[in-house]
């Protein structure tokens, strides 16, 4: 399996300001995925980033007074941090701006061009400047542009344009014959029907009114417009050019997901699919249009005043915390909603109740009864039998749900789990059973399923709680942290050895 690749992305984040936990969400999202696959077996690579060219970042530039590339240098490191913060494991952090990128994207430009795919005309169209998008009237809601609700403008410049209607059969018969290429269903047939099947128009890509972007190089006075430049990050940074394709490329390429918002779903499913057809290269396999996080009260947004930040969050919370809030309250296909209360409220029923109240209660019995040491998995009976064979079916049924990227129902299926350890320690009553110095043996088989059962659920949690799983091995005293140690139960811990001390997971939150 370890030759068997996984190459998933994330959007690359629009450099035109700090990220929210919205934007925050999706790299958690996919972090879990890889952590995941990588636990499988699968040699991942997941690669992140930022999209750092446009008029939005030279007008914001050029309101605080320096250059446009001081201004991204600023905003992607800010990223970056925010991504280091959430702890996640990307192979690659790439920028737009990277000498390399804007290389390779000029020799796309000119190769479409070449190929009649790229031809030059004049453009007359409504432009919206914060999405960077032109629209027809027929497009507009009230008048506005349909994705923000802010005011358009009318602009009419020479441009080159993609004929994006060329490849519309071809995309169309693809989307037939690959029902899963988009994800969820409901997005798949809102491409179909919004996009497709009133025809598609031939796209933008190149602009004149501004000079913040990658120069066509044979003609200068354009630069590459926003999608062009931002899609094509997912092949320029594995190897790709156009007439040279290296062994990393041929190896990582096609990507196995593209994890996106469900707002730029279409540059992912049309355009993207349509720019790589014109370069003879295979499609993703997935494109998965994830919900987005909203606060109670509608959308987060800069003058409702409600915006939220993740390493705030964390600083309060706590990573681990956070992570799971994130990963477990966001539903597979609708919008998941953020408060504080909501968060503290999941982080004492969750987080201290079931989860540090049954490692913590577990081990100190064991310290209690047994001064800490592993006791033999002795004679087994109906109540043990019952919980070990949930046990064991666990890993079953969170890699079913990882498949079908379902995160917060696999880490359901963890939680519930950790609800029948503790009421399997109701069941088992150890502190009646430590009255009778004759049910040492019974006792210590409680134990020993309790501390069996604790670490398989640490082995799963590693992809969505990496730390908080850490803590719990190290209160074991184990280094069985892998799936294969899952796979029979009873043979993760050693007899005879001493745990590591008890501690406290999660501290209960007062909501006041």
């Amino acid at each position: 399996m370890k030759d068997k690749k996984y190459y998933i992305s994330t959007a690359i984040a629009y450099t035109s300001g700090k990220p929210h936990i919205g934007n925050t969400y999706e790299i958690v999202l996919a972090d879990a995925i890889a952590r995941f696959k990588r636990l499988e077996g699968y040699d991942v690579y997941l690669q992140t980033g930022t999209d750092e060219h446009g008029e939005k970042i030279e007008l914001k530039a050029k309101e605080a007074s320096i250059t446009p590339q001081a201004y991204v240098d600023n905003v992607a490191s800010e990223i970056k941090n925010i991504w280091d913060i959430m702890n996640t494991s990307y192979d690659k952090f790439v920028r737009t701006t990277d000498k390399h990128h804007e290389e390779v994207v000029q020799h796309i430009f000119k190769y479409m061009y070449d190929k009649g795919d790229i031809y030059k005309d004049e453009y007359k169209g409504l432009y919206c400047t914060p999405c960077e998008s032109f629209w027809t009237e027929s497009q507009l809601v009230d008048g506005k542009c349909p994705d923000c609700g802010r005011e358009v403008q009318e602009k009419c410049e020479e441009a080159y344009f993609f004929k994006l209607s060329k490849y519309q059969k071809r995309l169309e018969e693809y989307l037939e014959s690959h029902p899963d290429f988009i994800e969820p269903a409901s997005r798949k047939n809102e491409m179909i029907n919004n996009f497709l099947k009133p025809g598609l128009q031939d796209l933008c890509v190149s602009r004149t009114s501004f000079s913040w972007g990658i120069p066509v190089d044979f003609d200068p006075k354009h630069v590459v417009y926003v999608w062009l430049d931002a899609l094509t990050n997912y092949i320029t940074n594995i190897g790709y050019d156009v007439d040279n394709k290296t062994e990393e490329f041929s190896y990582k390429w096609p990507a196995d997901l593209h994890l996106v918002g469900k707002d730029i779903i279409r540059f992912h499913t049309i355009y993207w699919p349509c720019f790589l057809m014109s370069l003879d290269l295979p499609l993703p396999h997935k494109v998965f249009g994830h919900p987005w996080l909203i606060m109670n009260d509608g959308k987060m947004s800069k003058s409702k005043g409600n915006i939220v930040y993740a390493d705030d969050l964390v600083t309060e919370f706590g990573v681990d915390a956070v992570r799971y809030y994130f990963l477990h309250e966001i539903p597979f296909a609708s919008d998941g909603i953020f408060s504080h209360e909501l968060l503290i409220d999941k982080i004492n029923s969750d987080l201290v109740n079931i989860l540090g109240n049954l490692v913590n209660r577990t081990i100190s019995m064991n310290y209690k009864y047994f001064d800490g040491i592993i006791q033999n998995l002795g004679q087994l009976n109906d109540l043990d039998n019952a919980l070990i064979a949930s046990v064991e079916n666990l890993g079953k049924v969170v890699s079913q749900k990882m498949d079908e990227l379902k995160v917060g129902d696999a880490i359901e299926e963890i939680f519930n789990i950790l609800r029948k350890c503790n009421k399997y320690i109701d069941d088992t009553t150890p502190w009646v059973l430590a009255k009778d110095s004759q049910n040492n043996e019974r006792l210590g088989t409680v134990l020993h399923v309790l501390l069996e059962s604790i670490r398989i659920c640490a082995v799963y949690l590693q992809a969505f709680m990496p730390d908080t799983a850490e803590k719990i091995f190290t209160q074991l005293n184990t280094e069985n942290k892998d799936l294969a140690s899952t796979k029979e139960f009873g043979h993760g811990l050693k007899v005879g050895e001493t745990l590591g001390e008890a501690i406290h997971l999660f501290d209960r939150i007062d909501i006041k």
